[in-house]
């Protein structure tokens, strides 16, 4: 949670952390670890605090924030198993809900796609990277612009903050998932064409 004014600032940094992720995650990794750190820690923390200290909101969000952001970067291949952790967690609610299912996807199925893709990213580990950072930085990005766009849609609006549900951002808009691939694939291919450029 963050006070309800850092809607837009929050949204804009969204959008910015999303493209860097999703066009030079392989080449920035640790840079992308503690923006995605940052992002986790702070809203960890902002959340154990009531939601009219709007103060305490935003000290614990940089203090949890920075605090995530130390811990992924220092913790290089825990943060790359839990990228791809994420990725498979992610596919499993956006499958789930693709598929026109009601509610949260099973925890088994989620638990299972999560695992899968922490050994993933161990195995394959510059693929893994290059894929997950095209994907998580294309969905952070229009996590952002929905936010922009029509803010209502990713938050639980309140007087006093913003609560942002980073996995059903916009349950109304059809064309989210379809705009995630090609924008995944499009960082995909961005960041391996620049990979074998380097290489050669």
């Amino acid at each position: 949670m963050l006070p309800h004014a850092y809607e837009p600032a929050a949204a804009i940094a969204l959008i910015l952390g999303g493209a860097l992720s999703c066009f030079a995650g392989y080449r920035l990794f640790r840079l992308v670890l503690a923006i995605y750190g940052f992002i986790l820690g702070g809203s960890i923390a902002s959340s154990t605090l009531a939601a009219t200290n709007a103060s305490g909101q935003l000290v614990a969000w940089l203090l949890g924030g920075l605090a995530g952001a130390v811990i992924l970067v220092l913790a290089y291949f825990v943060g790359i198993a839990l990228i791809g952790a994420g990725l498979g967690a992610l596919a499993a609610h956006l499958g789930w809900t693709a598929f026109g299912s009601a509610g949260d996807p099973p925890v088994a199925l989620v638990i299972v796609l999560a695992i899968l893709g922490a050994i993933g990213a161990m195995v394959l580990q510059r693929y893994v990277i290059v894929v997950a950072t095209a994907f998580g930085g294309a969905w952070t990005l229009l996590l952002g612009v929905v936010s922009l766009m029509e803010r209502r849609a990713p938050t639980l609006r309140s007087a006093d903050v913003w609560v942002m549900y980073p996995l059903s951002p916009a349950p109304d808009q059809k064309w989210l998932p379809a705009a995630w691939i090609v924008l995944g694939v499009i960082g995909t291919a961005v960041q391996l064409g620049a990979a074998g450029r380097k290489s050669t």
